[in-house]
């Protein structure tokens, strides 16, 4: 399920921790709630209910009937060089979505630079530049989190900033030519 004109309705198995799209705002939706997925991408789901929107995370996929995805063991491949932390993290932050936006932030055209520097023997710390496509967004700092926590999960990298900047400013001419055909913005 990757677009908005695929929604699936469940019924929450359990109490779950959710946030509240677009303000941020941290919510729990209770047991016995009746869901409609709008979006699972990037190892999250958007919801609504009640005609409000939420963010579930991945890791409380089962409450809403799913199995919980296994996190892949950190530093269990060959160490990486700069060039390939580099390419796994383009990669990585390809895997983080707006909520509201079924496109990831690389296609969306908000991430403005990502550099990799070498630490120590085979150990690396990761800058990213991001921006949001509105600056009073209340995603923004959840975003800029998720791909700092996924970042995180490449081997070999010890830590990531993420940085929000809001120069130059973004626009729809930042997206990809993929996005735009999929927003239809052509």
């Amino acid at each position: 399920m990757s677009r908005y004109d695929e929604v699936r309705e469940v019924t929450l198995t359990r109490d779950c921790p959710a946030v509240m799209v677009p303000w941020g705002t941290p919510a729990t939706l209770e047991e016995g709630m009746h869901a409609q997925i709008t979006q699972r991408l990037g190892g999250t789901f958007t919801v609504v209910i009640d005609g409000n929107m939420y963010r579930i995370e991945g890791k409380h996929a089962d409450a809403l009937g799913f199995e919980v995805e296994e996190e892949p063991e950190r530093d269990s491949i060959a160490p990486l060089s700069a060039e390939q932390v580099e390419e796994a993290a383009w990669d990585t932050l390809a895997t983080c979505y707006d909520p509201e936006i079924p496109i990831d932030i690389v296609n969306l055209g908000l991430v403005y630079g990502c550099e990799v520097k070498e630490t120590g023997e085979g150990r690396y710390h990761i800058s990213v530049e991001m921006t949001l496509t509105a600056p009073g967004c209340g995603m923004g700092t959840m975003i800029a989190d998720e791909a700092r926590d996924k970042l995180l999960t490449i081997p070999g990298v010890d830590t990531v900033d993420v940085e929000l900047v809001w120069d130059p400013p973004w626009d729809r001419h930042m997206m990809s030519e993929a996005a735009r055909l999929e927003m239809g913005m052509f």
